[in-house]
């Protein structure tokens, strides 16, 4: 049984962290954000300590390490432009880290997780889940066999509504969060280049705090890409059904599907992990610089290489 601990216990995803060390047989011990609404810790690991302050958790877990033992490692759902400094924190007191998407904001910091993970003799483990979706790994098995130089024309989508609180949120400022592309869209983005190969050409058509879309040419795919948090933009027919979320992948025509099986993947990343395997900080590398190419790229003119939903709002 191995020993963890949890930074951003109250988040959104930390749930999906707590049932992943729990399904592989692990241990939770301590847990700490600044907002205390981590009732949920209850369902999973009732006995885990719990702080609010940050230099109160470190000293315990400085204690823990020098009576009961230290960690193994340290899961890290905080907000994204923390996720550095509490890496290196986690490999610092002798842990390993399992870092939530994206790992970094900016590409530089790649190598300076390297150059840390160099200096402790410890590793960082990434949650690039799609990695190992079913669906995502058949269509990396296609897409390897197709005839050299072939590339396919893709069109992904991603309608994720979110209210009012976002934008007042950390998400909705972009030195913290990145953006919309680096915050939802960051895992599509890893997805593509794991299946397609390596970025070509990046092209941004529109940004702003709750949409974003571009053109990306990868090695054998066309990609039109549209990301957007506005309910407004989900179908009509779909809203009409009261969703509020709409994911589409389409490839040559062919819808590709992967919406199930989401909810069990950090398992399978926690398994992977602890069975010797997992994702790397260089596995993030071509995301993260996607997604900062994204952020600081001028905005495109609409045309042929604009996804249908941007041209269909004029």
């Amino acid at each position: 049984m191995k020993n963890f601990a949890l930074i951003g216990a109250a988040g959104y995803i930390a749930p999906r962290h707590m049932k992943a060390i729990r399904d592989t047989g692990n241990d939770l011990v301590v847990a700490m954000d600044v907002n205390d609404s981590v009732g949920i810790i209850d369902s999973h690991f009732p006995d885990a300590q719990f702080f609010t302050d940050f230099e109160l958790f470190d000293a315990h877990v400085n204690a823990r390490r020098r009576t009961a033992g230290g960690l193994d490692y340290v899961s890290i759902a905080s907000p994204n432009f923390l996720h550095s400094a509490h890496m290196q924190w986690a490999l610092r007191t002798g842990a390993d880290a399992i870092c939530e998407k994206p790992l970094v904001l900016q590409p530089e910091q790649i190598d300076e997780l390297k150059a840390v993970e160099a200096d402790t003799g410890q590793k960082i483990h990434t949650i690039l889940q799609l990695r190992l979706h079913p669906a995502i790994l058949a269509l990396r098995d296609r897409v390897a066999k197709m005839p050299a130089g072939e590339k396919v024309d893709v069109d992904l989508t991603y309608i994720t509504s979110r209210g009012n609180w976002y934008l007042k949120s950390w998400k909705g400022l972009t030195e913290k969060s990145g953006g919309i592309a680096t915050n939802i869209g960051v895992h599509f983005y890893d997805m593509l280049h794991f299946v397609y190969g390596a970025v070509q050409e990046n092209i941004v058509h529109l940004n702003t705090p709750t949409k974003a879309a571009g053109y990306l040419e990868y090695e054998r795919a066309r990609v039109r890409w549209f990301l957007s948090l506005d309910v407004n933009d989900v179908p009509a027919e779909e809203r009409a059904k009261g969703k509020r979320t709409f994911r589409a992948v389409v490839a040559d025509g062919e819808n590709l599907e992967f919406s199930d099986g989401f909810t069990e993947l950090h398992t399978k990343i926690y398994q992977d992990i602890l069975s010797g395997g997992g994702f790397g900080v260089e596995d993030n590398r071509v995301a993260i610089e996607t997604v900062s190419n994204i952020r600081n790229a001028p905005i495109a003119p609409i045309g042929d290489l604009t996804h249908p939903f941007v041209r269909s709002q004029g």
